[in-house]
């Protein structure tokens, strides 16, 4: 009798337990949900702090070393699960021509107007609008030898003949042409 008393008594523990997971099932899942959120907050900080120990680690390994070659090659290859890629936009300008380097977000069409800024720069024109503008970065883009899409560190070379040509088309553009391009130029107020 003894024993059939425990196992009742086993049981309604039995029941009182699933009943009280049942009523604080929310509450118990809520709990989890944000431990699993601030675990995952904790490590990603900690992922940076540990991309900046592994710097430090490289830089004390080359001053000890004396050679930065393979040592860093190596070192970045262990501590980055893929390349870094420069995300900085740049131009350089040779004798015949302007080279523009994507950054992240850079078209052809905004590689044109950054070829043409550095072009006006040193051959100023007060006679173009910005619909001009928009009308030249245009041509640019459509008749410079890149085909293809654009990605970050993609160069572009626009030639200054090409560039002078652009202009000299843009200033041909009739009024209603004009009238036409304005609703792109009011979108780019770096123009005006």
């Amino acid at each position: 009798m003894e024993e059939e008393i425990k196992t009742e008594e086993e049981m309604d523990q039995e029941i009182s337990t699933k009943q009280w997971l049942q009523d604080n099932l929310r509450i118990i899942i809520s709990i989890l949900i944000v431990v699993a959120i601030a675990g995952g907050i904790y490590s990603y900080s900690n992922r940076g702090e540990d991309s900046a120990k592994n710097d430090q680690e490289v830089a004390q390994q080359e001053e000890s070393t004396g050679d930065n070659s393979e040592v860093t090659i190596d070192k970045i290859s262990e501590t980055t699960p893929a390349a870094k890629t420069e995300t900085v936009a740049s131009s350089q300008e040779t004798e015949k021509s302007f080279i523009e380097k994507a950054g992240k977000g850079d078209g052809s069409t905004v590689l044109a107007r950054r070829a043409l800024a550095n072009f006006l720069e040193k051959n100023q024109d007060s006679a173009l609008t910005a619909e001009h503008k928009i009308y030249i970065e245009d041509y640019l883009r459509k008749n410079v030898s890149h085909k293809g899409s654009v990605h970050i560190g993609t160069s572009i070379e626009f030639s200054k003949d090409l560039i002078q040509d652009a202009i000299a088309k843009s200033k041909n553009l009739n009024e209603k042409q004009l009238q036409n391009l304005h609703k792109y130029a009011v979108r780019v107020p770096s123009l005006a």
